[in-house]
């Protein structure tokens, strides 16, 4: 059984309305808010408060977090296809860069991907799964994972890096 708290009186507002009308019309306001008509009053009281203190009102600020939903929304689709974009422009370059590497019979000069040649510079051992990580290259390009092997074995041919049972080691 909960206890009722008596009422302080030193915190009451007594507030005369200009009809019965006025009234009816901030309770059926208040109703609509699903909140007691004091509850009403006050937060409408506050809201216009702080707005002549410089802050929004909160009508404003639940518009304006609306807006910005929307907008950050849009930025994400809009972020998600460009990513799509780049994804199949890499997968082209690749392609691209990859084209002297496939053939058996190519006549003239390949350039490696300074990528590949960095990574093994940079980490001194690598291992083979973790180049193609490192590439960007997707388990199933598998044109582009022989151009990188084709690579590897012409950098080995050269001395410049050596392959081991787990990778590939850069040895210059």
């Amino acid at each position: 059984m909960s206890k009722l708290v008596k009422a302080d009186k030193s915190r009451y507002v007594w507030l005369y309305l200009p009809s019965k009308a006025a009234k009816e019309r901030w309770q059926a306001l208040a109703d609509e808010a699903k909140t007691p008509l004091s509850t009403f009053c006050i937060s409408i009281i506050e809201e216009k408060l702080a707005e002549d203190e410089g802050q929004k009102p909160r009508r404003a600020v639940i518009k304006e977090l609306e807006s910005l939903k929307g907008e950050n929304k849009a930025l994400r689709e809009d972020l998600r296809q460009k990513e799509v974009v780049l994804q199949r422009y890499e997968a082209e370059l690749r392609r691209y860069r990859a084209e002297p590497f496939q053939g058996a019979q190519f006549a003239g000069i390949r350039p490696y991907s300074r990528e590949l040649v960095d990574i093994l510079k940079a980490r001194g051992h690598v291992g083979s799964y973790q180049i193609l990580e490192l590439l960007g290259i997707a388990p199933g390009e598998a044109e582009a994972i022989k151009a990188v092997w084709k690579q590897l074995e012409e950098l080995e041919k050269f001395n410049l890096i050596k392959a081991d049972g787990k990778g590939w080691r850069w040895i210059t």
